[in-house]
């Protein structure tokens, strides 16, 4: 990222576009930040300074500060302090004025309604960060970043959207960037020289180029399944037969009812997911519908959506009734899906321990019978649930880790253009190796660096944008 005092050239600025930059509600102060060309004239429009000297906001130095009022002709609207930032050193590289009023919603509603009838025009979705990006103060990756650090829900999530805003991630990617540019820039210099039958780089240097670059880049690729676990969470999946307690566990987990609850076995029909944190590793999960022999389509469906749930999961954290008299068909069951899922973690929660005195002993034996750890609970007393917590957290805590956060790749974006990089330079490899035409294998260095610039917006098109920035807040 570039730094504030960083001299670039001044964009050719946009229309002037305004937009209220904090959450919407009842606070002691709200902003409203406007950026384009004209804003400084359309602040001194509506703003007059409390006290002397009274120097015009367009006459006024970069990263200065002025109390006032704001006035809609003879109407005091509110007291307010004006942040005046001059390009190129603001975030988007453009004059930027931010207003910070009185918070409420009426009140900021006000104060962006003045800025409208007096030249702005309402901001789009991340039209902020949109305007940054392409006036060159951050790459897409970074703006993504910042998107993704407003989003986390989680110290880990947002640790790692910090280090990617610093520009971690994309240094790598620059790197990379300039050797396949250096390779390219080699075999275009063989085409132009095709009839002299030259060489620039022999074919071994090549191989152990393009050797490098596929290691690097499948590193990255590896990343993506930390990556994944740090920005949208351990994806646990709650299953069990019907009636287990399963949406009784979650809504305990949550703190919450969020999932309806009832003594009728089969209630839950569809997954139902959300979100808990514990020891700053974000757990998502998900209460499926109970795993039995389906009566009906829509209950077919449930179950349907249950195993592809499983399927997906990190986690699995099985719910059986430990009250219940006979085990035979629950052992099969966790058998079955542990044979399944070999690679996925696998914890049994014994529920409804309230319910019978002879609760250790059977755990005892459903943990013989199927070598998973077995801890008892009660979901409806909230009884052992720290230490069901503390075993999934202890399952975990390697997943959602990464020495090297910086480098860590969290979207799926971001991994599918480096998966092509990566087949692009695996189609390369085989091509120098049969000693094939030289146009073929610059070709697919070509492809591979376009998908790498793809990540940081060297090569963008406006449909990629237009879906990363939607996601933005409006005043962002």
């Amino acid at each position: 990222m570039k730094s504030m005092n960083e001299k670039v050239l001044p964009p050719v600025e946009g229309d002037p576009i305004a937009a209220i930059a904090t959450p919407v509600g009842v606070g002691a102060l709200s902003v409203v930040r406007m950026s384009g060309g004209g804003v400084f004239a359309i602040a001194d429009k509506v703003f007059t300074k409390a006290h002397a000297p009274e120097v015009p906001i367009a006459d006024s130095p970069g990263y200065t500060a002025h109390f006032g009022r704001l006035y809609d002709g003879d109407l005091m609207v509110d007291e307010v302090i004006v942040l005046v930032f001059r390009a190129p050193n603001s975030f988007t590289v453009e004059n930027m004025v931010e207003i910070t009023c009185h918070g409420g919603p009426v009140v900021t509603r006000h104060v962006l309604q003045l800025l409208l009838d007096n030249g702005c025009r309402l901001a789009q979705p991340g039209e902020f960060t949109r305007r940054a990006f392409i006036n060159g103060r951050i790459d897409l990756l970074e703006a993504e970043a910042i998107g993704e650090m407003i989003h986390a829900r989680s110290e880990s999530a947002y640790r790692t959207a910090v280090n990617q805003m610093k520009g971690g991630l994309s240094g790598k990617l620059d790197t990379l960037r300039e050797r396949l540019l250096t390779s390219c820039a080699m075999l275009e210099l063989e085409l132009d020289f095709s009839e002299e039958d030259v060489r620039f780089q022999s074919r071994d240097e090549l191989t152990d180029q393009v050797e490098r670059l596929q290691c690097e880049v499948g590193q990255l690729v590896d990343s993506y399944q930390h990556g994944r676990l740090l920005s949208e969470g351990v994806a646990t999946a709650i299953i069990g037969r019907p009636n287990a307690g399963k949406s009784t566990l979650l809504n305990a987990l949550l703190g919450e009812e969020r999932a309806i609850v009832s003594h009728m076995p089969g209630t839950t029909r569809d997954y139902i997911e959300e979100c808990f944190v514990y020891d700053k590793t974000m757990f998502r999960l998900t209460d499926t519908a109970g795993l039995r022999e389906a009566v009906e389509e829509i209950e077919h469906e449930g179950i349907r959506r249950s195993y592809e749930k499983i399927a997906q999961a990190d986690l699995i954290l099985y719910l059986m009734d430990i009250s219940a008299g006979d085990f035979a068909e629950e052992i099969a069951a966790i058998r079955t899906i542990a044979a399944q899922y070999p690679g996925t973690k696998m914890l049994v929660a014994a529920n409804k321990t309230d319910r019978t005195a002879s609760c250790e002993e059977r755990m005892q034996m459903v943990g013989q019978e199927t070598g998973c750890m077995v801890l008892g609970i009660s979901a409806l007393q909230q009884e052992g649930l720290d230490e069901l917590k503390k075993a999934m957290g202890a399952m975990t805590e390697n997943l959602d880790k990464l020495h090297d956060a910086s480098v860590l790749v969290t979207s799926m974006r971001h991994y599918e253009a480096l998966r092509n990089a990566s087949d692009a330079l695996q189609n390369a490899r085989e091509l120098i190796d049969r000693e094939e035409e030289t146009e073929f294998i610059a070709f697919e260095l070509r492809s591979a660096l376009d998908y790498v610039g793809e990540i940081t917006g060297k090569v963008v098109s406006e449909e990629v944008l237009n879906v990363i920035f939607d996601r933005f807040c409006i005043g962002k």
